[in-house]
C-alpha cells in the first residue's frame, strides 16, 4: 500500500504553519478591491459572516478527521459515511475548489508584477511561478512546510507594517479619520444580501484550514492535531483578516478610487507609505502567492493520489509514489499544468468558482456528519443530536446559502463541472450499477497494496 508517511510525522505547530501558509495573510488582498465593491465598503462584516460560517465547517472536518485520518479529506469523508459514489462527486467537486486555488495564485502572481514590471508579459510570470512551486513540492513537503513557515513569518511582518502605516495615516487625517468606528460593521446604509454576497467571496480567505486534512496521513497523531490545527488556523486568519481590511478601508475609505480592483492593495500600500512600502508590499505579496501555491499544489495532488490509490482514476498516474522524494509528482506535475488555465480567465470568475467548489464539499462534510455519527452509529441522546445532528445541520444550511450568493456564471460552470463527474462516474460505474472503487481506511492503515470493493 502506497502512503505518503514521513518519517518524522508532522506536529501541531507544523500544521498550523502549512495551514496558515495556504491560506496566506496576505490573501485577503487579492478580493480585497472586489469586495469592498460588492459589500460598499462592509468588508469588515462580510469577514465576519465568513468566519461564522467556517465555524460550523471547521466543526464539521473536526468530527470527521476523528473518524478518517486518512488523506483524501471531504472525499474520503463522504465516500465511507454516505455512499462511495457520492465520495466521488464530492471528490469532484474538491478538485474544482483546489485547481482554481492554483489558478487564482498564478493569475495574482502575474497581475501584480505585471503591474509592477509591464515591459514583462504576465504569462511569462506565470510560467515562471508554476515552475518554483512544482520543483519545491516534487522534492518533498519537508521542503514545503520550511519554507513556507518563513513565508508565514515574512508576511505577517508586511501586515504589522501596513497595520501601523495606516494607524498613522488615519491618525493624521488620512480617509476617515476615525481609528475606532462600527461603521465599516454596522451603519443606517448597510443591507444584508451585500455583506452575504462579500462572505460568499471571503470564505475563500479561509481555505487554508481545509487543505491540512489532506495531510492526514503524515500528521503525527492526526485525530486531534487537525481538529485543533483548524480552529486555531481560522482564529488566527480572522483576527488578521477582520484588523487588516478594517484599517485598510478607515485609510482608504472610497473604493471608487481605484484604478483597478483587482490590484486594490497595492494602490493602498502606495498611498500610506510611498513607493519604498510599495515595494515591500509587492515583496510581501509575491512571497506569500508563492506559499500558497506551494500547499495548494500539495493539497490537490494528495486528493488526486487518493483517488488514484483507490481506483476511481488512473491508479498507475494518480497513485504513484516518488521512491526518493516520497511525493506524488505526477499529480503535482498535473496541477501546475492545469494552473496554466490562469492564462484564459479572469480573477473575478475564479474567485467564484473556487468558492463553487469549496461550498459544495463543506456542505458535504456537514452531511457527513450527521450520516456517519446520527444515522450510522446511532448517537441520538440529548447531546449527541446536537453535536450530531442540528450543528451540522447549521453548518450546511449556511454553506448552502453561501453557495446560492455566488454569481450565475460560477454556478453555470460549476453546475457543468459536477455534471462531467456525474457522467464520468455513470461510465464508471456502468451507468451506476455498481459501486465506485474505494479503499478500505484499515487497509491504508496497515499498508495493505490491494484496493477493495465494499458491497452495500
Amino acid at each position: 500500500m502506497k502512503t505518503l508517511l514521513l518519517i518524522e510525522a508532522w506536529g501541531l505547530i507544523s500544521v498550523i504553519f502549512f495551514g496558515l501558509a495556504y491560506m496566506t495573510p496576505m490573501g485577503l488582498f487579492t478580493s480585497y478591491g472586489i469586495v469592498e465593491e460588492i459589500t460598499n465598503g462592509m468588508i469588515p462584516a462580510a469577514y465576519i459572516v465568513a468566519l461564522i460560517v467556517m465555524s460550523f465547517t471547521v466543526y464539521g472536518y473536526g468530527q470527521m478527521v476523528k473518524a478518517y485520518p486518512v488523506a483524501g479529506s471531504t472525499y474520503t469523508y463522504a465516500q465511507k459515511s454516505i455512499h462511495p459514489n457520492v465520495g466521488f462527486i464530492v471528490g469532484w467537486a474538491f478538485l474544482l475548489d483546489y485547481a482554481f486555488a492554483s489558478i487564482i495564485n498564478s493569475l495574482v502572481m502575474g497581475l501584480y508584477l505585471h503591474a509592477s514590471i509591464p515591459s514583462v508579459p504576465m504569462w511569462v510570470w506565470i510560467v515562471l511561478f508554476l515552475i518554483v512551486v512544482s520543483t519545491i513540492n516534487y522534492l518533498g513537503i519537508k521542503l514545503a512546510t520550511n519554507i513556507n513557515t518563513i513565508i508565514f513569518i515574512f508576511q505577517v511582518l508586511v501586515l504589522v507594517i501596513f497595520a501601523g502605516l495606516c494607524i498613522n495615516g488615519i491618525l493624521n487625517g488620512q480617509g476617515t479619520g476615525v481609528l475606532f468606528s462600527v461603521t465599516p460593521f454596522f451603519n443606517s446604509e448597510s443591507a444584508i444580501i451585500p455583506i452575504m454576497s462579500g462572505a460568499a467571496i471571503l470564505c475563500m480567505s479561509f481555505l487554508g484550514f481545509d487543505s491540512i486534512t489532506t495531510l492526514s496521513e503524515e500528521t503525527k497523531n492526526p485525530e486531534k492535531t487537525i481538529p485543533k490545527a483548524m480552529f486555531l488556523i481560522i482564529l488566527i486568519g480572522a483576527v488578521l483578516f477582520i484588523g487588516i481590511s478594517y484599517l485598510a478601508h478607515s485609510v482608504f475609505p472610497d473604493f471608487t478610487q481605484f484604478n483597478d480592483l483587482d490590484v486594490a492593495g497595492s494602490e493602498i500600500a502606495l498611498f500610506i507609505g510611498g513607493n519604498l512600502f510599495s515595494a515591500v508590499f509587492l515583496s510581501g505579496m509575491i512571497i506569500g502567492v508563492l506559499g500558497t501555491g506551494i500547499a495548494s499544489v500539495a493539497g490537490m495532488s494528495r486528493l488526486l493520489f487518493a483517488m488514484g490509490r483507490d481506483g476511481v482514476i488512473s491508479k498507475k498516474i494518480f497513485g504513484y509514489v516518488h521512491p526518493k522524494y516520497k511525493t506524488p509528482t505526477n499529480n503535482i506535475i498535473v496541477t501546475c499544468i492545469i494552473a496554466l488555465s490562469s492564462l484564459l480567465i479572469d480573477l473575478t470568475t475564479a474567485v467564484s468558482l473556487i468558492n463553487f467548489g469549496a461550498f459544495v464539499t463543506y456542505i458535504a462534510v456537514n452531511v457527513s456528519v450527521i450520516s456517519h455519527y446520527y444515522i450510522r452509529n446511532n448517537k441520538r441522546t440529548f447531546k449527541g443530536t446536537i453535536l450530531y445532528l442540528i450543528i451540522p445541520f447549521i453548518g450546511g444550511g449556511l454553506n448552502l446559502w453561501m453557495l446560492s450568493r455566488l454569481g450565475e456564471t460560477s454556478l453555470v460552470i460549476g453546475g457543468l463541472w459536477l455534471l462531467s463527474g456525474i457522467l464520468y462516474l455513470a461510465w464508471l460505474t456502468r451507468l451506476f450499477t455498481k459501486r465506485a472503487p474505494e479503499m478500505q481506511v484499515a487497509d491504508i492503515q496497515n499498508g495493505k497494496l490491494e484496493n477493495k470493493n465494499v458491497t452495500a
